[in-house]
């Protein structure tokens, strides 16, 4: 299902620290004293895996983030909007829910008693982020929900099988290097009929950016380099939540335009989020030409009349349940009792 095009502007400029529960972390992690970060290796030592994003950089981009951050954001606060409103839709609570990376502090903020959540686990590979997050908590606190903060790796997950009634991920899966590895790990954290809610960006995202920055390269460089990460396309979804194992899958798609006063203005909008270039296989320095010519050919295609250039995020939502008896299941094949053709011939009669 595709929603309608949002636009949105940027024109304008339970406590925490609570008590480790043991019955939720694997690898030792219930022995961390109160307050304390639990740190995980966002190095796997697997040499064959292939690795896309430069791991060690995306962390360092989400510690500059965290002090970035705005404290409101009105893309953000949309899309984890639209993700908590999900849970709306089920009848079912889910007390135990770990986030993951992404947009932690405006899921917390806006979460609202969806879901009825009591304990909200708040995971990131950014040590900043996590403090950030514990700030902001102090000073707008949740009594009904105990909050606990994990520094760690979404390729990693430092959490016990069937542990958790609910995984939340809104805008943070797509930098990690094995995406169906890490929903199936989210899968294998999860309760039997468990709930995974996962916010990513999609492939036509910063559209106009990257035909702008392509141009500009081609005519300043003689060449291009990647300068903008791959992004999942939404024919793909689906299959990542059937290939992790979820039943019920369901995806559909949201497309914001953002409206910006200039392309550095994007740029700047993009640190705070956490969400510039990470590939590996990148050239660290863009020449200031470059960027300059960027600017220029973005405002000249695609500027507005009153100034204004737009920047196009699409974000795919993904649903997916650990298998459970009590969920419907579809018949097997040759099961059926009626032909299409019968029932095609009846209407048609009739008509």
């Amino acid at each position: 299902m595709r929603r309608a095009a949002r636009s949105l502007s940027l024109l304008s400029g339970g406590s925490a620290g609570r008590t480790w529960s043991p019955s939720l972390f694997a690898r030792g992690a219930s022995e961390a004293p109160e307050g304390a970060r639990l740190c995980f290796s966002t190095d796997g030592g697997d040499g064959s895996r292939v690795k896309i994003f430069d791991r060690d950089l995306k962390r360092k981009q989400r510690d500059r983030a965290a002090w970035l951050m705005r404290p409101s954001d009105c893309f953000v606060d949309s899309v984890a909007e639209n993700l908590l409103d999900r849970l709306e839709d089920c009848k079912k609570t889910f007390p135990t829910a770990l986030c993951l990376g992404g947009s932690l502090e405006a899921v917390r903020r806006l979460s609202r008693g969806r879901g009825a959540i009591q304990k909200l686990i708040m995971m990131d590979m950014s040590s900043d982020m996590i403090q950030q997050c514990k700030e902001r908590e102090q000073d707008k606190p949740d009594k009904n929900i105990e909050t606990l903060h994990v520094v760690g790796d979404e390729e990693f997950l430092p959490m016990k099988e069937s542990s958790l009634d609910l995984v939340l991920s809104c805008l943070g899966l797509h930098w990690t290097n094995d995406l169906p590895g890490a929903m199936i790990q989210c899968k294998l954290a999860l309760k039997p009929d468990g709930l995974f809610l996962a916010a990513i960006l999609g492939g036509e995202t910063l559209k106009e950016l990257r035909i702008a920055c392509t141009i500009a390269q081609m005519e300043r460089e003689g060449g291009i380099s990647p300068r903008i990460s791959p992004l999942a396309q939404v024919r793909d979804a689906g299959n990542l939540l059937t290939r992790a194992g979820f039943s019920l899958p369901g995806v559909d798609v949201d497309e914001y335009v953002v409206r910006y006063k200039s392309a550095f203005e994007l740029i700047e909008h993009l640190r705070a989020m956490g969400e510039t270039n990470a590939l590996q296989q990148r050239i660290p320095i863009l020449k200031r030409e470059t960027a300059l010519a960027t600017a220029a050919i973005y405002d000249s295609m695609f500027a507005a009349e009153d100034g204004t250039i737009p920047a196009t995020f699409q974000v795919i939502y993904m649903t997916g349940w650990k298998e459970h008896p009590s969920q419907p299941k579809a018949k097997q094949r040759g099961s059926a009792t009626v032909s299409f053709n019968d029932i095609q011939k009846q209407f048609g009669n009739e008509s």
